[in-house]
């Protein structure tokens, strides 16, 4: 570790600072010039220097030690052979011994420690995890497909998104996060993927489930309706005296997972009464319903209420 500058003057406190304002100060700067986050071309320097101040300032020997002797000089510096720490004149040995207390390791040549500047370079860091939620339609995510992504720092690219994906999964791009340090490499991108609704179909895991409405008579007789799937159309048969909420399953027509089975579709039958009747129709229909049986006989709980006369 070397330091170039005064440490009170890096981190820009005063000689009096409390060790929570040499903290705030410390935090602040970190996040300022840490390589993941700043632009500049000096940034690692920058960043390796304000550690090395906090380091100092933060532990009470180091700081009483720099408090002591002031601004680190060297042989060789600008206040001679012998080395200037405020202004008072230093053997190199007690250098050597301060340095050493200071920061650790013996002394070498010049009354540095005997791993020299070398110890200072800041190791590789792995650049953090960067998140991004991404929207997809429901057909992408049934059938797989590419999504262009813009991130917040002006990159570009496409993403391939697998067949089945289902709401809030989560996709990891190696690569692709923030950049390392000091020759690191760079973080991840972790997208979570939201899925978009569909005007008729419903997703239930690797099925689909569509509304089928059919009329009083259809429900009573049977009918046959062609059904949409993802990709072309399927007849489905409604066999006679379906109710509504009744579920006819279209094997192998659902959502094909990568790796996995195709899920099934379901054509779930809704009967649609009409709301407006004409007097033929009407007539017809109480015809009908005197004919039948009634279907709250066995039903529990239920029952047929007295037909209302009027006094």
């Amino acid at each position: 570790m070397s330091l170039e500058r005064d440490p009170y003057e890096v981190l820009g406190v005063t000689r009096t600072a409390t060790e929570d304002e040499i903290r705030t100060a410390y935090r602040k700067l970190a996040r300022t010039h840490h390589p993941d986050v700043s632009t500049e071309a000096d940034a690692d320097k920058k960043f390796a220097e304000v550690q090395e101040a906090y380091e100092v300032l933060s532990d009470a020997e180091k700081r009483a030690a720099y408090d002591r002797f002031g601004r680190v000089g060297g042989p060789g510096g600008p206040s001679g052979a012998g080395g200037q720490w405020g202004g008072q004149q230093v053997d190199p040995s007690e250098f050597s011994d301060i340095f050493e207390q200071m920061f650790g390791g013996g002394a070498g040549p010049g009354g540095f420690g005997r791993q020299g500047r070398a110890a200072s370079r800041p190791a590789p860091r792995r650049g953090v995890d960067q998140t991004k939620t991404i929207t997809v339609t429901f057909k992408t995510a049934a059938l797989g497909g590419t999504e262009h992504i813009d991130l917040d720092d002006g990159t570009k690219f496409d993403v391939q998104i697998p067949a089945g994906i289902e709401d809030g999964a989560k996709l990891r791009l190696r690569g692709r996060g923030g950049s390392g340090s000091a020759g690191g490499d760079h973080g991840d991108l972790i997208l979570t993927v939201h899925v978009g609704g569909h005007p008729y179909f419903t997703r239930q895991g690797a099925d689909l489930l569509v509304d089928v409405p059919i009329t009083i008579a259809e429900a009573a007789l049977g009918t046959r309706v062609n059904v949409s799937l993802m990709k072309g159309s399927v007849t489905v048969r409604i066999p006679p005296g379906s109710s509504s909420g009744t579920r006819l399953r279209v094997r192998g027509q659902g959502i094909t997972k990568q790796g996995g089975d195709p899920g099934d579709l379901y054509a779930v039958v809704q009967i649609v009464a009409p709301s407006d009747v004409s007097d033929v129709v009407r007539a017809n229909l109480e015809s009908i319903q005197s004919s039948l049986p009634d279907p709250r006989t066995n039903a529990p709980g239920v029952e047929t209420a007295p037909a209302r006369t009027d006094s």
